[in-house]
Parts: structure tokens; C-alpha cells; sequence
């Protein structure tokens, strides 16, 4: 049998995508552009499978890989859908900055070796569109503000054919409104390199009104002052809050916690049902024993597929509107969970790993603390093999 099809499969409510975009669109100026991340494969959700509903809910698109951004251009193509500006935030090879260049991405530069790349785009004949990183505090990728002006030389070699479209940044700490000082302090920062790097492209008689953005899923909702000229919207795009702090500040800011509405359910047939005494032992290392004669369902899906293995003995599994526990330890291939207050589980029962059964639901967020993680690991561990099943059509109502 098929394993994509033994691991069951993901549901995707597209419509909540539009709903999700209204919902973080709201807070915002008019004259404020919404973008949405698809990095990591859209967080787990699929991005082939997500596209034509995120397409039609966010103005701006980010990812990570040319591949990605290749793709959304094809997709464009095939589905006659207009062109979202689609910006690639990670690290490019100069073949991959051409290929950009020719169809109408945007790159992200973030270090003085660029100028490889920008020969590279100047000797195709091409022109790019590039948005500058300012390392404000985070100390990972960008320009540090001070001494900005000697780090562009990458500007000088490409160029007319290097655009300077924008410039970014990325919070360290940003959740937590009770204590937002190095938040603010990473705006100061921001706003000291945007007025650098300006004056850098004034002295080589460029242009210097370049979109400025900061602000992510978090900082979109919680901090006003980030919000500038684009938001680029990440996991909350999913109907997934980014941090139990966030929801906090956004009823603190906004005066109440707006609605997101999960994309993702994630489904599995049961496979064998039975019954073993009190006292059996369950599962690799004899984790978990019956305290009574008990019926066990045992589902094809493991941490081969996604379902972490620190959920052994942690973790809910509904079926038939009741929470099951899962016992013993999570397998490869295998999950068993002790269906003994779910009368009539049988073989053929789909069983909810995230997602609603009646009134009874798992979130991602439950399965991260049992598992010692974050949503977005739970997510975008999900196997690619998992088939990833819209619930709403592109271009139905409610698709986006």
C-alpha cells in the first residue's frame, strides 16, 4: 500500500486564510502592505497546496529558496494570476540571483560578498530589485548600521543594474509588551540604518524611497510603532498564534484577542483494534502497561512521518469525539492509543492527530509542550509524503 496514503493525510481549510488575512490586515494604516511567508514549505502546510489561497489574500509574498519564488512565478503563469512582488530572504548563489533577476524577484542582501552576484546580474543584462538587512540586535544575518556605507560596495559593482527596492530587519524580542525596551531599541537602531543607508544611495545619486519593514507575525499585532510601510505575516497567516505571549499583548494592545482560524488538520486510518489484559505492557522499552483490560487502536503513523517521538505517553489522539491517550512510545511507523473510553473504535476510524473531532480538539500548540518544542517544529515536521488535501477549491467562496 501506498505509505503516503498509510500516514494519513492533511486537511487544509483554505478559507481560513482569508479570514486570517482580514483578521491581521485590521491593525493596520492604510498605505501599510500585508505580506505572507511560505517559507519551509507555507510552515508544513503545503505550499503547491496553499498557493492559490494565500495568493489571493496578502499583497507580498517571502520565501526562502529561488526555487520557491521560481515556483510562485510559475504557478502565476499557469493559473493567468497576477504577479505578487515575491521577496527571497535567504542565502542565493549568483545563478540563482540571475534566474531571480529575470523573473521579477526580489533579493534580500545581507552581506558584503554580494558583489559576486551583482557582476553576476550586471553582465547578464538583467536588472535586480534588492531589499538591504540591517542587523539591529538579532546578530545573525545583515549589515551592522555603523559602517554601512563601506559594506555597499556591491552596489557600486552591479551598478544600474542593481535596484535598492527596500530595507529590513528582524526582532530578537519582540512578544512580551510588558518589557518591550529592546524592541524599541532595535526600531532606533533600524531607523539609524535606514537614514545611513539612504544617504549612502543619495551620494551615489540614487533613489532613496525604499519600503521599509519590520514587523512580523508578533510585532504586526503587538508592537504599532513596527508596522511601517509592510508586514510580513508568518505563522499567524496559518491561524496559529506565534507565542502564548503574543495573544496577551494583542488583547493588551488591541483591547481584545482577534480570531485566527487554523489551517491545518492532520488525520490518520486506524489500522488494528484489539483488546489486551490488565497488566500487558505496550510498545518498544515496555513504557506503559494497562491498568486494566483495555482496547488499544494502533495507527500507521510515526515519527517517520512527523508525529515527534517525545509524544510517547504525552499526547492526545482523538477518534469518535474522545480523547484517547497515546501509550507507550511513538514508533517509525506506529502510534497506539488506548481506546478503552471510546466505545466502538474500529478499524477503518480516521483518528485526529491536530485538529477538531466534534467538540474534543488537539492543537499544534498542545502537542509542542508535550513534545518540549514550538508549533512551528510540530508543523513543519510533517513528512512530505503526508498528502496535503484542500477542503475549499481555489477560487471557491471563502477560498481568498
Amino acid at each position: 500500500m501506498d505509505r503516503a496514503r498509510i500516514a494519513g493525510f492533511v486537511e487544509l481549510d483554505l478559507g481560513a486564510f482569508a479570514h486570517n488575512a482580514a483578521v491581521l490586515r485590521a491593525p493596520l494604516a492604510a498605505g501599510t502592505a500585508f505580506g505572507g511567508v511560505v517559507k519551509g514549505d507555507a510552515y508544513g502546510h503545503g505550499l503547491a497546496a496553499c498557493l492559490p489561497a494565500i495568493h489571493g489574500a496578502v499583497d507580498w509574498l517571502f520565501v526562502v529558496t529561488a526555487q520557491d519564488a521560481l515556483a510562485i512565478r510559475a504557478w502565476e503563469a499557469r493559473a493567468g494570476a497576477s504577479r505578487r512582488p515575491v521577496l527571497v530572504l535567504g542565502v542565493l548563489d549568483p545563478d540563482e540571483v540571475v534566474a531571480c533577476a529575470r523573473a521579477g524577484v526580489d533579493v534580500v542582501v545581507a552581506d558584503p560578498g554580494f558583489d559576486v552576484h551583482a557582476r553576476a546580474v550586471r553582465d547578464a543584462g538583467c536588472t535586480l530589485a534588492v531589499h538591504v538587512h540591517l542587523d539591529t540586535g538579532l546578530s545573525r544575518e545583515g549589515f551592522l548600521p555603523d559602517g554601512l556605507d563601506g559594506a555597499l560596495r556591491w552596489l557600486d559593482d552591479g551598478g544600474a543594474a542593481i535596484d535598492v527596492r527596500g530595507a529590513m530587519m528582524h526582532f530578537a524580542d519582540v512578544e512580551d509588551v510588558t518589557d518591550p525596551a529592546w524592541a524599541r531599541e532595535q526600531l532606533r537602531r533600524f531607523d539609524d540604518g535606514v537614514a545611513r543607508l539612504r544617504d549612502a544611495l543619495r551620494a551615489r545619486g540614487r533613489p532613496v524611497d525604499v519600503l521599509v519593514h519590520a514587523a512580523a507575525s508578533a510585532a504586526g499585532l503587538v508592537l504599532p510603532s513596527s508596522r511601517l510601510g509592510l508586514v510580513r505575516s508568518g505563522i499567524a497567516l496559518y491561524g496559529l498564534w506565534p507565542s502564548r505571549e503574543t495573544r496577551i499583548g494583542a488583547r493588551v494592545v488591541l483591547g481584545e484577542v482577534p480570531a485566527l482560524r487554523p489551517v491545518l488538520s492532520w488525520r490518520v486510518p486506524v489500522q488494528t483494534v484489539k483488546t489486551v489484559p490488565a497488566g500487558a505492557p505496550v510498545g518498544y522499552g515496555c513504557t506503559w502497561t494497562a491498568p486494566r483490560p483495555s482496547r488499544l487502536a494502533v495507527l500507521p503513523v510515526g515519527y517517520f512521518d512527523g508525529y515527534p517521538r517525545a509524544l510517547g505517553n504525552r499526547a492526545h489522539v482523538l477518534l469518535r469525539g474522545a480523547r484517547c491517550p497515546v501509550v507507550g512510545r511513538v514508533m517509525m511507523n506506529h502510534v497506539v492509543i488506548d481506546t478503552t473510553d471510546a466505545p466502538g473504535a474500529a478499524v477503518g476510524d480516521v483518528a485526529t492527530l491536530i485538529g477538531a473531532d466534534g467538540a474534543a480538539r488537539v492543537t499544534a500548540d498542545e502537542l509542542a509542550d508535550a513534545a518540549g518544542t514550538i508549533h512551528y517544529e510540530i508543523t513543519t515536521r510533517i513528512a512530505a509524503h503526508v498528502p496535503r488535501i484542500p477542503l475549499v477549491q481555489p477560487g471557491s467562496p471563502g477560498a481568498g
